[in-house]
């Protein structure tokens, strides 16, 4: 669906379970549990919802996954009672992809909200496996044609409201699905009630007599279908968390506003913003992972295999997001979140009940972990690139994605020096200057600049899988401000002839660049800036004079150009008075003294300004206009900060210690493992989202802070892992030699630990967040 469809179906949701009081519905629900689950049925009826996945054939609203997932998402902001997920979500899916005439049979009647059919499949608590167990329930051939039906299942929802179950059974070759009315003789059924109110039935089949036409499906076609309902349900389920964990920072936020303790707004503790900002951090990343799952999942029939993957991988960051905004949201509220009067406990006993059901968090981290893992096997088996390498003005969207990424590997198997593979350092120019003309000489250095500019234009999903290939080969990043920085910033803020000076320059490595934002006393609060431009005029022409120093200027002793914050009105408030100048650093009167590292490397520097001449001709923006042209590169900045490469170069060195050391047949080792991944996989979800706004000429918004949080943090999680991973060579300084490649434990965790303070630190970012996106009181 496109998005404004999908928007007019959020809001029809959003209505009718407002008018319809879902959340006292549901509180009643509590405080009754054995009262009808299918009283609400009938309003869910008239919508048509529970045939929102139904084919038009059948009477349905044929919505698609991503239309169900609005449905879905609103009910979670409402905690709607009634059982959705369980009837219009895995029971539908189940029987739109049976094509008997008894499956058609069956979804008719659910369409039309006659029957609440439940999926019965389950028979051992964390199992996510659709295919009946040896040991399981089985069916065997019965008198006349018909079946015996003898086993167990568990966790079947809905419980007393179910009309009867879709049975998965193992037949005497292969799966079957069977129908099994309510009231069927030899069906015993236990009613297990559930923390948010609703119950679940634990069934018993002891020879049940079924007829003939009770088998739905058979062999392949029985598990496939099954396994594909099971997944899209699962994804659908993630929708739902995410829904009741975006109401809970809903009001968390609008608690925290109105009340007051200390004779303020406690919205107004720093503690308690950066605890808001956390539950908005996790939520947003699983919005992105659940946008990207859906828009894969709507581009055509996925194998089963690679359906599960993204239902696992999705399911376990709503999961986790929902229940980490349900805590925070409770110790938020304070005693009142500790009591049922309160609605966040509808919510919060919603969740644990939705997060306890169709797999866990650790379980579908394992899942997505192992079917990776085969797929990730069965692609490093794919022919090596032997064509051309493809012009920088090819048509990237028509690319296969696997096409694309052979010819990079390709690329770099041929051309990158097998030397700077995995360094423990940051590149200097002396370096990686050859490999930057290697990539500038194929038209590939810039790729993300649009191709009118001389950039690769690659869109978003080849951008992700371009910093995958860089960084799973270990290539070295070069010092790159000019491509990822001041160049960007150009092509939407400077002038035509600006443009055409600069930017051939940057992308043949003429010019190097380096940033000059922060002074001594002015790191995060750069508006407290003291570097002075003052403008005059002489025989040469109109031009700056620059006083000051600038302070953290990474490889500035490589650059031959900084782009800089000045201050052009020392009478005007603090943001207005500053301008936006490009320099030359070969020019007289600057002095360059570079700073050692916590690891010893000499990446910083301090550089002074002593009566420095810089031409008008390069201010960018307007005269004192500097701040919204700041603020515009602090965009781009935080994007580049938000990047994945550092996470996944971090992960790759994670992995190659972990093979190296046999580290994978430790249980403990690949959970951990498994969870980092997902962790860089969906940071790379959220990167995408902001890297299409860059994409498409808008401004940044203020949330883009969130990315630069999400991936310093990530990668330092991966850093503290590989030095507890290295054991004794967490301690060794320098680097060591592992499968003939350097590698340094430490390296990872010490870069992480300044990417977690440059670019402004995470603290300000959260402050930031807090502020501008989530509107809590100064």
């Amino acid at each position: 669906m496109d998005s404004d469809s999908l928007l007019a179906v959020r809001e029809a949701a959003l209505d009718y379970f407002t008018r319809s009081g879902a959340i006292a519905r549901r509180r009643a629900r509590t405080e009754h549990p054995q009262a009808d689950e299918a009283l609400g049925w009938g309003g869910i009826a008239a919508l048509g919802w529970p045939g929102m996945l139904a084919p038009e054939s059948a009477g349905g609203l044929a919505l698609g996954l991503d239309g169900a997932a609005e449905i879905l998402r609103a009910a979670g902001e409402h905690a709607a009672p009634e059982p959705l997920l369980a009837v219009a979500g895995l029971s539908a899916l189940l029987l739109a992809r049976l094509d008997t005439p008894g499956a058609h049979a069956l979804l008719a009647d659910l369409v039309a909200g006659r029957s609440l059919p439940a999926l019965a499949w389950q028979e051992s608590a964390g199992d996510l496996s659709a295919v009946p167990l040896a040991c399981g329930c089985e069916a065997r051939p019965g008198s006349a044609g018909g079946v015996l039906l003898q086993g167990d299942k568990l966790m079947v929802l809905p419980g007393a409201a179910a009309s009867g179950w879709l049975v998965s059974a193992r037949g005497e070759d292969d799966a079957v699905l069977l129908w099994v009315p309510r009231g069927t003789a030899g069906v015993s059924e236990t009613l297990v009630p559930l923390v948010d109110g609703s119950q679940a039935a634990n069934l018993r089949f002891e020879e049940v007599v079924l007829p003939a036409d009770a088998v739905l499906a058979s062999g392949p076609a029985a598990q496939d279908a099954l396994r594909q309902a099971l997944a899209a349900g699962q994804i659908l389920q993630a929708a739902e968390l995410l829904g009741a964990g975006q109401a809970m920072l809903a009001q968390t936020l609008a608690y925290l506003r109105t009340r007051s303790q200390f004779g303020k707004a406690i919205g107004s503790f720093q503690a308690l913003q950066h605890r808001c900002v956390d539950m908005f951090i996790h939520l947003e990343v699983a919005q992105a992972t659940l946008n990207e799952v859906l828009a894969l999942a709507g581009e055509g029939a996925l194998p089963a295999d690679r359906l599960e993957a993204e239902a696992s991988r999705v399911n376990a960051r709503c999961t986790a997001a929902a229940l980490q905004a349900s805590r925070a949201a409770v110790q938020l509220h304070g005693a009142i979140g500790y009591t049922q009067e309160c609605d966040l406990s509808l919510f919060y006993k919603r969740v644990l009940c939705l997060s306890a059901w169709l797999g866990n968090v650790t379980a579908h981290q394992r899942r997505h972990a192992a079917l990776t893992g085969e797929a990730e096997a069965a692609a490093s088996s794919v022919a090596a690139w032997s064509g051309e390498f493809m012009a920088r003005t090819t048509d990237w969207s028509e690319v296969p994605e696997a096409e694309f990424r052979r010819m990079v590997r390709g690329f770099l198997q041929q051309r990158y020096p097998a030397q700077l593979r995995y360094l423990s350092h940051r590149a200097r120019w002396s370096e990686i200057r050859e490999w930057y003309l290697t990539l500038s000489a194929q038209g590939w250095i810039a790729p993300a600049w649009p191709q009118s500019h001389g950039g690769m234009g690659l869109p978003a999903d080849k951008l992700i899988a371009w910093i995958e290939e860089l960084e799973q080969h270990g290539v070295a990043r070069a010092p790159d401000q000019g491509i990822v920085m001041i160049g960007p910033l150009l092509i939407q803020h400077g002038t035509p002839e600006q443009q055409q000076r600069f930017l051939p320059r940057i992308l043949s490595g003429e010019h190097v660049w380096c940033q000059g934002y922060s002074e001594p006393n002015a790191g995060s609060d750069l508006a407290g800036l003291r570097t002075e431009a003052v403008a005059g005029h002489d025989a040469q022409g109109d031009h700056f004079v620059v006083n000051g120093q600038k302070i953290w200027t990474t490889l500035a002793q490589d650059a031959n150009h900084i782009f800089m914050l000045v201050r052009t009105d020392k009478g005007a408030r603090k943001q207005e008075g500053i301008s936006f100048l490009l320099c030359d650093l070969r020019t007289s009167g600057v002095t360059v003294r570079p700073i050692h590292t916590l690891a010893g490397e000499p990446e910083f520097c301090e550089v002074f300004f002593d009566n420095v001449r810089v031409p008008a001709d390069n201010l960018v923006g307007q005269l004192h206009g500097g701040w919204t042209i700041a603020k515009a590169l602090l965009g781009f900045e935080r994007i580049f900060l938000g990047s994945p490469k550092q996470s996944q170069y971090a992960l790759g060195q994670l992995a190659r210690l972990g093979q190296a050391r046999r580290l994978f047949a430790d249980p403990v080792f690949v959970q951990r493992f498994a969870a980092l991944r997902l962790d860089v996989l969906d940071l790379s979800a959220a990167y995408t989202g902001f890297a299409n706004i860059v994409r498409a000429g808008k401004p940044l918004p203020a949330s883009v802070s969130l990315l630069k949080i999400w991936a310093s943090e990530t990668y330092h999680r991966i850093g503290a892992m590989l030095v507890e991973a290295g054991e004794e060579q967490g301690a060794v300084a320098g680097d060591q030699v592992l499968d003939g490649q350097s590698f340094n434990v430490l390296s990872p965790l010490i870069g992480s630990t300044a990417a977690m303070i440059y670019g402004g630190t995470n603290e300000i970012q959260r402050n930031i967040l807090a502020r501008q996106v989530l509107d809590l009181p100064a």
